[in-house]
């Protein structure tokens, strides 16, 4: 019987196809979070030095936009 040698996994590079893939993950993975973080530290610092009518202009905005009335 002969082997075709275009067959995955019959290469013995298993191993090695694994592993590029757990540190191609644990890569994305640290983005992501890194990005949230980034996301959440923008949003507080934001939110923390704007005035309180800007805030609630930007609320009453989002509220009529998405069709939920306040007045």
């Amino acid at each position: 019987m002969q082997r075709n040698a275009n067959t995955v996994g019959c290469d013995g590079m298993e191993s090695m196809m694994t592993t590029k893939t757990l540190a191609s993950s644990k890569a994305t993975a640290l983005m992501s979070v890194l990005f949230v973080a980034l996301l959440g530290t923008s949003t507080v610092f934001l939110t923390g030095f704007a005035h309180s009518q800007t805030l609630h202009d930007a609320a009453h905005d989002v509220r009529h936009s998405s069709g939920f009335p306040c007045h």
